[in-house]
């Protein structure tokens, strides 16, 4: 026990270094983490279908998608067919087929569970399916969908992630121009720096945003922010329409003392320098790490530090297994990659000199519902923290903005915002923070901007 009375494990000095695996070896723990599938396991798994009618698995993907008809395509070894059919539904296909929770969606409800506690592998099969299809584009030139004759009109996207690429593509088809504004230097949004490196490896985001785009009609402009390059009543005046799809990109604080030490940083920060390095041998990391957070990008950030070599990584969560926003699959990978999960703890606390080097706890318990402090607690031994606690809507307070209601702008059932002529889709609006999600919200916003823009939609 301490002199405080918490109890302590692991103390004493740390460093963080980039380069604690080998070049080769960092190659392979960042390698595709779920391989495609050859044509003939594809096969194999198609034939496990049922083709059900009124299929459930199509009511439980937010796109859409046929699932069994592409899985019937597939087994008849119609690729192109299957292809198509996800694309009509969902043009960033390929995405989703790597990064889509499908245990709590198409997967999730296949009826082959409950004969053989095994759905089928719906994400596996629209992987094959789409990876052939962006194959067949790249080699032909050619798109699979046909652009429309022009219409004249131009709308102004902000935000180059799922919701505003799969927008801006629905537009397209329709014979509008589109501009895409972002203020990341590479489009992609999230696929491009949020997700790990395994999850989308062999720069398949930015091979799915050249797909997406050679539609023709978009334009995308790199390093623009709103608040800071753009301002939204000029947008408005210059653009017939506007879609908001700017994400959440903001980073919640700790909100503790020591959140300033060195050592200390943000998750998704960490995320994106793994994702934006070549070999990843020039990534730091600490060899006592701490994850604060219980969603995706917590046990994201946790799996990522073990494979570049830390020694320990604890991921700390405020709550039960049960009650993480990752799914029972996530924190399972997290468990196989050698993550140590502590829950029922909150952080009160960062010390060190001058950088990190261990983090106080307080155990958490339920009274009446709410969650509270202990009396008691722990030290941990840290020279990285990171923190993954949430997201939040960032964007300047002095902007004529749309209302904006618990940190979401506020939209109607066909996304338009409060202004006329402003729509909203993805994270930055109310609702589920999946990829999926954030593609069919921009599909259903470009439908409704169509319809504003032919006059059949009042705004």
């Amino acid at each position: 026990m301490s002199a405080t009375g918490d109890s302590v494990y692991n103390l004493g000095g740390g460093d963080i270094a980039a380069s604690r695996v080998p070049v080769a070896r960092l190659a392979e723990c960042f390698a595709d983490a779920h391989p495609l599938l050859s044509r003939d396991e594809a096969a194999i798994e198609a034939a496990r279908c049922y083709f059900c009618y009124d299929a459930p698995c199509i009511a439980a993907c937010p796109t859409s998608i046929d699932i069994p008809g592409f899985i019937r395509a597939i087994a008849t070894d119609n690729l192109a067919g299957a292809g198509r059919k996800i694309l009509e539904a969902n043009i960033l296909g390929g995405a989703c087929a790597r990064v889509c929770p499908t245990e709590i969606l198409c997967e999730g409800a296949c009826v082959r569970t409950a004969q053989q506690h095994k759905p089928v592998e719906i994400g596996a099969l629209q992987r094959v399916a789409t990876d052939a299809a962006m194959a067949r584009a790249a080699a032909s030139g050619q798109h699979p969908f046909t652009r429309a004759l022009s219409t004249g009109k131009r709308v102004a996207i902000l935000g180059a992630g799922p919701a505003g690429l799969a927008c801006a593509h629905e537009l397209a088809k329709q014979g509008h121009a589109v501009s895409i504004f972002d203020a990341k230097p590479k489009p992609g949004g999230l696929n491009e720096y949020g997700i790990a490196a395994y999850k989308m490896a062999d720069d398949f985001a930015v091979r799915e945003v050249a797909f997406i785009i050679s539609i023709g009609g978009i334009e995308i402009i790199p390093n623009q922010a709103l608040g800071r390059e753009l301002d939204l009543g000029t947008l408005r005046r210059d653009y017939d329409a506007v879609c908001l799809a700017i994400g959440q990109s903001g980073v919640k604080a700790l909100a503790i003392p020591g959140e300033e030490l060195q050592g200390v940083m943000d998750a998704v920060r960490f995320i994106e320098n793994l994702r934006q390095s070549s070999d990843k041998s020039d990534v730091p990391v600490g060899r006592h790490v701490v994850v604060i957070g219980g969603g995706n990008t917590a046990i994201d950030a946790a799996v990522q530090a073990k494979r570049l070599g830390a020694e320990q990584v604890s991921l700390v969560y405020r709550r039960g297994r049960e009650d993480m926003p990752a799914t029972a699959v996530e924190q399972d990978w997290a468990l196989v990659n050698g993550v140590d999960f502590r829950h029922w703890a909150a952080p009160v606390a960062l010390e060190g000199q001058g950088a990190v080097q261990r983090i106080r706890f307080a155990r958490t318990k339920l009274e009446d519902g709410r969650l509270v402090l202990g009396e008691d607690g722990y030290i941990l031994r840290a020279d990285m923290v990171l923190k993954a606690v949430g997201q939040s809507l960032e964007i300047s307070e002095d902007e004529a903005l749309p209302t904006i209601r618990a940190g979401r702008i506020v939209v109607n059932e066909d996304l338009q915002t409060s202004l006329p002529g402003v729509f909203a889709g993805g994270d930055c609006i109310p609702g589920q923070d999946l990829t999926v999600q954030a593609v069919a919200d921009g599909k259903r916003a470009a439908q409704s901007i169509n319809a504003y823009m032919k006059g059949e939609l009042n705004g």
